[in-house]
């Protein structure tokens, strides 16, 4: 319990702009996909990112090729990666997807009822959800300098 107790304060010095949530369940995401539909639930053991987009958000363009680097480094240690676009029309997610490599979920949330529950302020928006499914941090935006403390999470919930 102690190494847990130090963990979180490890992350909350490690993250000056990635805000460290209350330790509380994730809010429940089944949604569409491409390929069918996913369940939050049915990640729990895995770490995930999960990030809200939009198809006018030039940040979320910019965080596409590090999602997909963040996948690929650490899918072997139980890493997922969950998109959830918020267009109200599918064809412009379809159109900012075009060319894009992602080798991570995308789902789709045109009613926004999921982003509501996540209470979203502002795109992009990212929360790091741990193997237990609970939600340990936050993010707003997507800048260059928070790259190396959003990664810093990933691994400490990956040790966890």
């Amino acid at each position: 319990m102690r190494l847990v107790q130090y963990s979180f304060f490890l992350m909350m010095i490690i993250l000056s702009s990635v805000s460290l949530a209350a330790v509380q369940d994730a809010p429940a995401v089944k949604l569409p996909t491409a390929n069918g539909q996913v369940d939050l639930t049915s990640l729990k053991g895995k770490v995930v990112y999960l990030d809200f987009w939009a198809s006018w958000c030039k940040p979320c363009k910019e965080s596409f090729p590090w999602m997909h680097e963040m996948k690929a480094t650490y899918k072997d240690k139980g890493f997922e990666v969950l998109a959830i676009n918020l267009d109200k029309e599918r064809k412009l997610a379809d159109e900012f997807l075009e060319g894009m490599d992602v080798n991570f979920v995308i789902a789709f949330d045109e009613s926004g009822d999921t982003a509501a529950e996540y209470k979203l302020r502002g795109m992009p928006s990212s929360y790091m959800i741990g193997r237990d499914g609970k939600l340990y941090a936050s993010h707003i935006g997507f800048r260059e300098k928070d790259k190396v403390k959003m990664e810093e999470v990933i691994k400490q919930l990956l040790e966890q």
